[in-house]
Order: C-alpha cells, then structure tokens, then sequence
C-alpha cells in the first residue's frame, strides 16, 4: 500500500507541475501574441509631442489597424486602413530602428509639404492644426520654421511633433517609410509627473486623436 501511495503522490506532483509549466507556457505565448499582434504599451519619454502627450504619459498602441506585420520580415497582412493625415503614430526611428519613436502624421504619399514662417502647407494650403504648439517665436535659420517644399515618396509618410519648436522629426532626418510603422497611438492607460511625483489622474482613460 505504501508503494502504490507513493507512486500515486508523485503522480499527483509531476500533473501538478506539468499543469502548471503548461498554462505559464499558454499565458507567454498569449501574451507575445497579444503584443506582436495586437497591442504594445509605450512609454511618452520626451516632451516633442506637448501639449498632446506629455513626459510619463504611458499608451497603449493599436497594432492591427495599419496591418499585422509578420515577425522577421517587412510583410503586411490583413490591414484595416492606410496610415491617415492626423494619426498620431509610433515606428521604428529611421537613423537607428533599434528605437522607437512617436510623432504625428503630417503628409502622406504623394503629398506635398512646405514650411514657412512656421506655418506647414499640406500641397498649397496650410494645415489646420489645433493641436499644435509653438513655445518659441523666433523664427531661425534652417528646417525647423522653413522647410521644403518637398513630395513625399510612394509608401512612406512625413511625421511631425505637435511641439513644434522642440520636437526631432521628419524635417531633420527624413521620411518614414510604410513597413517601419509600429502602430497608431489608441489610449493613455497611465500618467505619472515625475517633477510631483503624483499621477496625473484626469490623463489616465484619454483616447488620442
């Protein structure tokens, strides 16, 4: 009777650890499936985005809406819309794709865009835009307040930080092109002012326009 007990005991032990190595197993192969797939957090690390996003915002970001890029390669499969005037979007920093960077998309392909005087023209007209912000208003040389025109290329996109005068986007270093996107920016799940050491609690549940 002992040995049958034993041999039942251990039984009992290795279904316990085999079910459990199991649904850990499950749990990270939902887990990579839900962030390769269909949604990555992503951390708001600088202010080029103010007064839209702000430092320690947290976002979650929608990854099906553009198309499901298979791992390893630049292939695209099933997506519900092209990249849209006006999304704000997170992709792969052209200099260094190691990085992740998030701006707003400004032209699309065949657009084209000029900048004078700090006012950007979308072919010819200037764009409406809201949510822009300017903290300085000297007007200096180089891109940042005139720049262009240009045309953007077929499957690429011109980005721009709503922060105008401080903000490391396409005017200095070029296009993004269509298989770097990551996603498009959906809602902040979490906000954290690091100088008050507090959440920001009326961020938290914002959807991005």
């Amino acid at each position: 009777m002992s040995k049958k007990r034993t041999k039942e005991q251990e039984f009992r032990r290795k279904s316990f650890w085999r079910e459990n190595i199991e649904a850990i197993l499950i749990a990270v192969v939902l887990a990579l499936f839900v962030r390769t797939f269909v949604v990555q957090a992503f951390k708001i690390p600088s202010g080029s985005m103010l007064e839209t996003l702000q430092i320690g915002d947290h976002i979650l970001v929608n990854k099906f809406i553009y198309g499901t890029h298979i791992p390893f390669t630049d292939i695209s499969i099933l997506p519900l819309r092209k990249p849209q005037r006006g999304d704000i979007i997170v992709f792969k920093y052209p200099v260094d794709e190691s990085r992740d960077f998030i701006k707003r998309l400004i032209g699309v392909p065949g657009d084209t865009i000029e900048i004078r005087n700090k006012i950007v023209y979308v072919n010819g007209k200037p764009l409406q835009d809201e949510y822009v912000v300017h903290r300085d208003e000297r007007i200096i040389p180089g891109n940042r307040d005139n720049f262009g025109p240009v045309t953007v290329p077929d499957h690429s996109y011109f980005m721009m930080g709503d922060n105008r005068d401080g903000s490391y986007d396409s005017r200095f270093w070029g296009f993004v092109k269509e298989d770097e996107i990551r996603g498009k920016a959906l809602i902040i799940y979490w906000s954290w002012d690091r100088e008050l050491k507090r959440p920001r609690l009326g961020r938290i549940g914002k959807v991005l326009h």
